[in-house]
């Protein structure tokens, strides 16, 4: 049988997503109204494929969480242009260069899972993060929405611990966990409230030991036991959204939420990132 809403909520999606690039030059135009700012400094590792997201995900923060100090973006591989669109969004904005940004100083066994897979560029950036202050790492697929400003007080709270997103999904390099129980109350990498810099010694170690070529979950594996290793708290996830249960029905049952934070858009969801126009512009 035909899932004629499911087919129609992609078809809109892939519309709106085409005309949204179009008209990017404009939108970056438009100014963000938002003054709050946050004492946070924001990262994204985002590439030319990713641009019409990031451009929507970079203005709902700024506009439904505050100004940090600054928004990194991670650049892998961005056109010119491009850059200068992102800049053109707001002054805390700033490109780097993957290259730039992960330097030389990890393991060698970094630099090779970052030229193999997608996720090692990621966790190459995760291990370079400063962390000089409060930091935030979001994916580029991320939304936020009106009740993000609930975020300021994690951010100024005096409390140390750093806060991650659950996942509905778990998904693990298994070869990285040695015990059933290390794979219990899975974290998903898509954002972390990083409030101190993490202890990533164990996690690496066991990345490094690896005697096979590391997969697709081994960043996220990484993450995962870093993150329950230095205490994290869960964030709420009926606030902080990883679920797919609306995917084949037409309308995404979270964004009318009055409470929702965020929302991950992980692949198999994609297409509603843009289906909620109204927090597109």
């Amino acid at each position: 049988m035909v899932n004629f809403a499911y087919r129609a909520a992609r078809l809109k999606g892939n519309f709106t997503r085409s005309l949204y690039q179009k008209i990017i030059p404009q939108i970056v135009k438009k100014p963000i109204t938002q003054t709050q700012k946050i004492k946070a400094v924001v990262y994204a590792l985002s590439c030319e494929r990713d641009f019409p997201e990031q451009v929507v995900s970079l203005r709902s923060f700024l506009n439904y969480v505050g100004i940090p100090e600054q928004f990194i973006i991670v650049s892998d591989g961005y056109s010119l242009n491009s850059c200068q669109l992102l800049q053109q969004i707001h002054p805390c904005v700033k490109i780097i260069p993957l290259n730039e940004f992960i330097g030389t100083q990890l393991p060698r066994k970094v630099y090779h899972y970052a030229q193999i897979q997608s996720m090692g560029k990621k966790l190459a950036t995760l291990l370079s993060i400063p962390h000089h202050t409060v930091s935030i790492y979001t994916d580029s697929d991320i939304l936020f929405f009106p009740g993000a400003s609930a975020l300021i007080p994690l951010i100024d709270s005096s409390a140390c611990h750093s806060y991650y997103l659950p996942d509905s999904n778990p998904a693990f390099d298994f070869r990285l966990i040695h015990h059933p129980q290390e794979a219990e109350n899975p974290i998903n990498g898509g954002f972390i409230l990083f409030k101190k810099a993490p202890d990533w010694t164990e996690g690496i170690e066991r990345f490094l030991n690896l005697k096979e070529e590391p997969n697709y979950f081994t960043e996220q594996t990484i993450v995962h036991l870093t993150m329950h290793q230095d205490n994290a708290k869960a964030l709420s996830s009926q606030q902080y959204i990883m679920g797919r249960e609306d995917e084949f029905i037409y309308s995404d049952q979270y964004a009318q939420q009055k409470d929702i934070i965020l929302r991950h858009y992980v692949t198999p969801v994609r297409h509603k990132f843009w289906g909620n126009i109204k927090f597109l512009f």
